[in-house]
């Protein structure tokens, strides 16, 4: 009888201690990379947590810093480049920095005819309104550090190009944009509209949304709000899209 109650202590224990332990594992920890093309581009990387679907872009010179654990795969992906996926370690985190290689995507183009209607613009399709413009505090914080006309003191442009503040703003107002349009996309279509109608692998349906909004054509009518249009021009990007990363699995 003694020993079976020291078993079940034991296996008791051992239980309380496994929890512990993955508790402790489950805290998010810093992660800085940085992502290399062979010398190309490198800016405007998108790096995303498909766990925890949080996602960060790229600075001028490939580097980026975000919260993971060890276990977490994170997708780094740009129109121009193969999309990347890593499995986290726990010497990923221990290193200085995560290096990422990545390779261009080679991507066949159909003829493309542009006409140019004078009369058709944002005003006239009724996405702007008249003599109207609202500022969001990314874009409010980037026009104060960019423009020597907000600032009457007229020093903080120069100081803020030197000490590159305002190509930081940029970069914020960029992501703003970006998740805005992510936000709108998820209001208007549910995951099974990707998974059932599209045809998006689950474990891609981010990294096409990331896609798709990196599309200005999209994104203008995105914002109407109107959804045939919408989904119209979702599917013909859906096609590009499943093609890529048909090519990338080849």
């Amino acid at each position: 009888m003694m020993v079976s109650y020291c078993k079940n202590y034991y296996f008791i224990g051992l239980m309380l201690f496994s929890v512990v332990n993955y508790g402790q594992s489950a805290i998010l920890e810093d992660l800085k990379g940085r992502v290399n093309a062979d010398g190309t581009t490198v800016d405007g990387i998108y790096v995303i947590n498909l766990r925890t679907e949080k996602a960060v872009i790229t600075d001028t010179d490939g580097y980026f810093e975000t919260k993971a654990m060890p276990g977490d795969t994170m997708l780094f992906s740009a129109i121009q480049y193969k999309s990347v996926k890593i499995v986290l370690k726990e010497n990923d985190f221990n290193s200085v920095l995560l290096f990422v290689k990545m390779q261009p995507a080679m991507i066949e183009l159909q003829e493309v005819v542009i006409k140019r209607y004078n009369n058709i613009n944002s005003v006239a399709l009724g996405i702007v309104p008249v003599n109207q413009k609202k500022y969001t505090v990314a874009e409010r914080r980037y026009a104060t550090a960019s423009s020597s006309r907000l600032n009457p003191m007229g020093f903080d442009p120069v100081l803020n190009l030197i000490s590159g503040r305002t190509a930081m703003l940029k970069k914020e107002l960029v992501v703003e944009k970006k998740l805005f349009f992510i936000n709108l996309l998820d209001d208007m279509f549910d995951k099974n509209h990707f998974l059932n109608k599209l045809k998006i692998p689950s474990e891609y349906i981010k990294g096409f949304e990331y896609y798709a909004v990196d599309n200005e054509r999209f994104t203008m009518i995105l914002e109407t709000k109107n959804y045939v249009t919408t989904e119209f021009l979702l599917s013909e990007l859906a096609i590009k899209y499943k093609e890529i990363i048909g090519s990338e699995n080849k």
